[in-house]
């Protein structure tokens, strides 16, 4: 994938464009759990979530090896998108990007202020997925994967910042989607030699990746009925599977009410805005309380990008599963 020192080079790269962000340790959140517990603040970057950096990485490589790409196509649930529209208006390329029917409506204005053109059609994000393929054919543009070195590169300066940060971390709780900021994290922990098991969380209702990891095959499911969209994944990569299954301790499964109350919690604890998928890493981790009692750990609160009406019905506690 890369070693240590391309991964300094990308954060020197990235960090012309976004500062580091900051890994908190918050009293009332140890003092809840009884661990000390650090959070990875990606939620502190210009688009809100950690996906900026593998955007800014991979289209600055893209086009040193093409450098006559005309456009980029992709498809998201909105954390994705925005990183690349961020990133091609940088550059000035034009940028499509296809998202699912009913996809978050503040994630589809972001990208579209961003200057992409959004495009709905699909179900789920898999759908999304093969239409965006579709329209890179049909218009002869660069057709951006979820999962690829350069975005896996990218993200996983959020753990070079963290690991170098804060010694001595016993584990990491991290969310899981397609796969690029758990592997990561993973890759970054191997290659500063460190022993900081890795705890991907998944969906109770998309659990796609925690079947596969527990099978030792890809196993893909029917559906991914979750609220917290950047989890929503039924068709793992490959790739993104044998890096995981290799190097995370376990893959664990939280319900939608568990991230909601995580949600509540990092408002209580910290005043830190926290969407979905953002919060799954502290679920995880409140799951696993019992276990984690006096350790060093850290959470990556991946992103706060949130429709307003959602986030405040959870924060009064009227959400159910």
């Amino acid at each position: 994938m890369f070693d240590l020192n391309s991964l300094r080079h990308a954060a020197h790269d990235i960090h012309q464009t976004l500062a580091p962000t900051p890994q908190l340790a918050w009293p009332l959140l140890a003092e809840r759990l009884g661990a000390q517990v650090w959070v990875k603040h990606e939620n502190h970057t210009p688009t809100g979530a950690f996906k900026v950096r593998g955007g800014l990485l991979y289209v600055q490589g893209l086009l040193q090896r093409e450098p006559d790409t005309r456009g980029l196509v992709t498809a998201t649930r909105g954390n994705h998108g925005q990183s690349l529209a961020l990133a091609a208006r940088r550059m000035g390329l034009a940028i499509s990007i296809v998202v699912p029917v009913g996809n978050s409506s503040e994630k589809n204005a972001a990208m579209r202020a961003l200057g992409a053109h959004v495009i709905e059609s699909g179900k789920d994000f898999d759908e999304a997925r093969a239409e965006a393929a579709l329209l890179a054919q049909t218009h002869g543009h660069h057709l951006v994967p979820a999962f690829h070195p350069d975005l896996i590169r990218g993200v996983a300066t959020y753990a070079l910042e963290l690991f170098e940060a804060v010694s001595d971390l016993h584990t990491v709780y991290v969310p899981v989607g397609m796969g690029s900021g758990i592997c990561g994290l993973i890759r970054t922990r191997d290659l500063l030699g460190l022993k900081t098991e890795i705890v991907g969380v998944v969906s109770r209702h998309a659990d796609a990746f925690a079947q596969s990891v527990e099978q030792g095959r890809l196993v893909s499911t029917e559906t991914a009925h979750t609220f917290a969209d950047g989890l929503a994944c039924r068709q793992p990569l490959p790739d993104a599977l044998a890096i995981i299954a290799e190097g995370a301790a376990r893959v664990i499964r939280v319900s939608d009410r568990e991230i909601a109350h995580a949600m509540r919690v990092y408002h209580e604890t910290t005043h830190n805005t926290a969407e979905g998928a953002g919060a799954a890493a502290l679920a995880g981790l409140i799951q696993e309380q019992p276990r984690q009692q006096g350790r060093r750990v850290a959470v990556i609160l991946s992103g706060a990008n949130i429709d307003r009406q959602l986030y405040a019905g959870i924060l009064a506690e009227g959400f159910d599963d």
